[in-house]
């Protein structure tokens, strides 16, 4: 792997940070590819990982949810309501964990040769989005054993899948530059992203928040994205309001112009604070 790297005073301005970034596009494949060997390779289990983590959270969610609590899933069995609000959250939350402290984790790295930092936390994204497949496909055969098939909606799952990655993704960015500089940052959010877990529609369906509230769950833009998720399986199976997942993609463009500029004002220094 090699590319030309140009360092001057406007090196990283402009067109040419992007053309560097395109030219790390190799260091950014390996980068996923080193951390995909050093979660499953000493893991006795291996990729099943991917598989128990949701699976048994789905039966604790749907036991306090659905048979304690007994909130309503519709005309869905509860474990597949839960399921298919867990994947998308899985992927957000292990996401932004993750691209917290990716800068920090590979400071050996960053302190010793120059590249377009953003290549370490958008790695992350690679990562994660493998178990988010591995996942999707233990629901795909959930559906088929409950006899429930995907419905029309499903040509746009790509457009929601889209919004979701959009929005770990700059979330991720924000996150990473200000563990970098903040240390702070990684104490709190483990606290943010589970305080986030019980803020999002995972273990219970939108429509047992009270009307009055709804305006204000639905700040939470990954209110629009777990629903988006579930009506593009279901269909009318799961209501679904449009204009909360139209709310997401706007949020998750903010976040993202923002992250970037943020990131990158971190990046000019990120060597002195790490």
């Amino acid at each position: 792997m090699t590319y030309e790297v140009f360092i001057s005073p406007n090196a990283r301005r402009g067109v040419r940070y992007w053309r560097e970034l395109w030219a790390a596009r190799e260091l950014l494949f390996f980068l996923a590819w080193r951390d995909i060997l050093v979660r499953y390779k000493q893991a006795v289990l291996g990729v099943l990982w991917a598989v128990l983590r949701p699976v048994l959270t789905t039966i604790v969610f749907s036991l306090v949810f659905g048979k304690i609590a007994k909130l309503p899933a519709g005309d869905l069995p509860y474990p597949l309501l839960v399921l298919s609000g867990m994947i998308p959250w899985f992927f957000f939350a292990n996401t932004v964990g993750e691209s917290g402290g990716s800068l920090v984790n590979n400071s050996a790295l960053i302190t010793k040769v120059y590249f377009p930092r953003l290549v370490v936390p958008v790695s992350v994204v690679l990562v994660n989005f493998i178990d988010f497949m591995i996942s999707s496909f233990l629901l795909a055969i959930m559906m088929l054993v409950s006899g429930i098939a995907p419905s029309f909606g499903i040509l746009l799952l790509p457009g929601v899948v889209g919004v979701l990655v959009l929005l770990a993704v700059s979330t991720g960015l924000w996150m990473s530059a200000l563990n970098a500089k903040f240390r702070d940052v990684q104490f709190v959010l483990p606290f943010m992203i589970t305080f986030g877990l019980y803020l999002s529609p995972v273990g219970f369906s939108t429509t047992v928040v009270p009307e009055k509230w709804l305006w204000l769950f639905q700040l939470n833009p990954m209110v629009g994205v777990i629903d988006g998720f579930r009506w593009c399986l279901f269909s009318d199976a799961y209501p679904f309001n449009g204009y909360s997942l139209l709310y997401s993609f706007l949020f998750s463009v903010f976040m993202l112009t923002t992250g970037i500029a943020y990131f990158r004002s971190v990046e000019r220094e990120i060597v002195d604070v790490l």
